[in-house]
């Protein structure tokens, strides 16, 4: 990968960075957008409220949210709305001929597999790393209380940063692979 050895995250996180600079001419499609920010504020706004970090009468947090949390939340929304809005239709692809049968072929399982993977992974880390350490049900039964304050709320900055970098290639990786034509793409209705 451009040079980079297999274990190298932080070459991988460059590498995703210059392919969303390279493939930014061809996403800045109006319906490309209003679907990522669509997508965007439906996380963010999920994500809030159900961690507690949106303060609302239902229930709340037991531990008030750290700093990190919020960072996390954050950038967290946008990604994932970026990384969701990859998979609608392609606004500025030019429609064919009227009578054209529209083939669609899947990408490998592997190669599709594995961005849906590493998205849904991330975003379930994002939601792991903003919560509350002692309202995560299986930290409290697998820690109990006290270990779910000592040993897990202090790995959730680092489960937060892996879930950023997750996404951030999978966002990286999906945008290459438009640019080139690879990913399974939902046809335009005409």
């Amino acid at each position: 990968m451009n040079g980079c050895p297999p274990i190298a995250a932080a070459c991988r996180v460059a590498s995703a960075g210059r392919a969303v600079v390279r493939s930014l001419p061809a996403i800045v499609a109006r319906a490309f957008l209003v679907r990522a920010a669509a997508w965007s504020f439906a996380t963010f706004l999920a994500f809030g409220v159900v961690a507690a970090i949106i303060p609302h009468p239902v229930f709340g947090r037991s531990v008030p949210p750290e700093p990190f949390a919020i960072a996390i939340w954050i950038l967290s929304a946008p990604l994932m709305g970026l990384v969701a809005a990859t998979y609608g239709p392609r606004a500025h692809a030019a429609p064919g001929p009227a009578a054209a049968p529209i083939l669609l072929q899947p990408a490998a399982p592997s190669e599709e597999g594995r961005g849906a993977t590493t998205a849904t992974i991330g975003g379930m880390a994002a939601f792991i790393a903003i919560g509350c350490p002692v309202c995560n049900e299986v930290a409290l039964v697998l820690l109990g209380a006290s270990g779910a304050l000592t040993v897990f709320a202090p790995l959730q900055p680092f489960i937060g940063a892996a879930s950023l970098g997750m996404l951030a290639i999978t966002l990286g990786w999906r945008l290459r692979m438009l640019s080139s034509g690879g990913a399974c793409q939902v046809p335009a209705r005409g």
